[in-house]
């Protein structure tokens, strides 16, 4: 392959009469032309792998862009997610907190109001067991009265 520096320093021998020889110039500039279109060529290769290495990265960067959106978005998503589960779990810990205050409260309603039936009972149970020891001193008095009038 021809340099700038080969083309600069080609000399032609010179003909008496006509100059530079034909035959060389012409094998020179065939040989110039060959390289030529060599150099042609590959400036062209490198020119579409240029393009297409231009286009490859606009593609990866369109795909990287779309990439970094999905995951923002699944990040974005995330948190919503986790947001409302939180929200969903606040909210089951406050009904069951309610519910369990309400069973407590209906509870110790009813616990009351069992001390209180108790508490009636026992009064109730201590009005009979005086009615029964009045009644049973009573007859007592009564069978001695009998006994009395027997003797």
């Amino acid at each position: 392959m021809l340099t700038p520096l080969d083309i600069e320093n080609k000399k032609f021998s010179k003909q008496i009469m006509n100059g530079y020889n034909v035959e060389e110039v012409d094998d020179f500039l065939d040989e110039i032309g060959i390289d030529y279109a060599k150099k042609q060529k590959e400036a062209i290769e490198a020119t579409r792998q240029v393009e297409e290495l231009k286009a490859s990265l606009e593609h990866y960067k369109t795909i990287e862009e779309t990439l970094q959106n999905t995951l923002l978005m699944a990040q974005s998503t995330a948190e919503e997610v986790k947001n409302v589960a939180k929200q969903k779990a606040d909210q089951i810990v406050n009904e069951a907190k309610s519910s369990t205050q309400k069973e407590v409260d209906f509870l110790q309603t009813q616990i009351i109001a069992k001390k209180k039936e108790l508490e009636d009972l026992q009064k109730q149970f201590d009005i009979y067991k005086a009615k029964m020891e009045s009644l049973l001193i009573s007859q007592l008095e009564l069978i001695k009265e009998i006994n009395k009038n027997d003797d």
